[in-house]
């Protein structure tokens, strides 16, 4: 390795709300971090039309320009962002080395991790198509859209149960569809489903197509039993079954949850390796809001330079 590989203070991998929090931070602290953007800049809510629910955006935004007014915060204090993949990290000594885009190797005295996660989809061309336009994997993000309409709710866990009594509160009608002959939610989850009035479960159905132009107006599902197809007039279709962590990157070296989910020192956002953090939702499978990855990326560049100061 070349002797003039560039030393980096505060390497931050990801470039969600998390991701340039911990700029800004890092940045007015001196620690001239350095984002690398990753395979989709400004994360999960640059595919996110109206954001009503962040703090201080009276009118609301969306979240490409939101994401963009992070940025150009966190680059007024001297963040400098980079395009790239970081594709290998060898976090078993401090300097920690890490490869961008299989080509540039850098040494990073700290990291800060906010690779987020990613929902998991049907993988219909209608999901694409409509993505922002009445189908979205976030019932607290945009449920509020819905409000006194129909909606779908696709999913048989926690999360699809959650979303749907949640929706029930803010919606006509809300029917969920569930692949198999049972929910996978907890027992205390399906008693909530079963006992709000206006949600209605259709067991061994699947969606078939999500229908309309400019935005959904129905979807299309079948009974994988009898063949059978019903439409359903809807104004929103919400996909819950599941997201994915950005973890690929550090298995085998930073501890995880089963389902890939970093772990972290509780009330901070220290990974079990010193000098390497974790902010968003890459640590995060319970509240996945734009604010409280925000908040963790502050926690991130506060641990980062606590744990500078204390090593010099």
């Amino acid at each position: 390795m070349s002797n003039n590989i560039e030393k980096i203070k505060t390497l931050i991998i990801g470039s969600g709300p998390a991701g340039y929090t911990a700029a800004i931070y890092a940045a007015r602290a001196d620690l001239h971090p350095v984002v690398i953007q990753g395979l989709q800049p400004g994360g999960q809510l640059t595919t996110t039309t109206d954001v009503d629910n962040y703090p201080g955006y009276k009118d609301g935004i969306t979240g490409p320009e939101m994401m963009e007014d992070f940025k150009a915060q966190a680059e007024r204090f001297g963040t400098d962002t980079r395009w790239g993949m970081v594709t290998k990290v060898d976090l078993s000594e401090r300097p920690f080395k890490v490869e961008i885009d299989e080509k540039v190797n850098v040494l990073a005295e700290t990291i800060i991790i906010a690779t987020g996660a990613s929902a998991k989809w049907l993988g219909m061309e209608d999901e694409k198509r409509l993505s922002g336009y009445g189908v979205s994997a976030c019932a607290t993000c945009d449920g509020f859209f819905y409000k006194g309409q129909d909606v779908v709710v696709v999913g048989a866990g926690d999360t699809a149960a959650e979303e749907a009594t949640y929706l029930a509160k803010l919606c006509n009608k809300v029917t969920m569809l569930v692949r198999k002959d049972e929910m996978r939610a907890s027992k205390a989850m399906q008693k909530r489903v079963f006992s709000t009035s206006n949600l209605d479960v259709l067991f061994h159905h699947e969606t078939k197509s999500i229908n309309g132009e400019k935005g959904v107006e129905s979807v299309t599902a079948f009974n994988n039993q009898t063949g059978k197809e019903i439409t359903i007039p809807i104004a929103g279709f919400f996909v819950a079954i599941g997201h994915i962590p950005n973890t690929d990157l550090f298995k085998g070296q930073l501890e995880m949850d089963k389902n890939g989910y970093l772990l972290i020192e509780e009330g901070t956002s220290r990974t079990k390796i010193p000098g390497v953090f974790a902010a968003g939702d890459v640590a995060d499978h319970v509240y996945r809001q734009a604010v409280t990855s925000a908040g963790t990326g502050c926690m991130a560049a506060l641990d980062a330079e606590r744990f500078l100061a204390e090593s010099k």
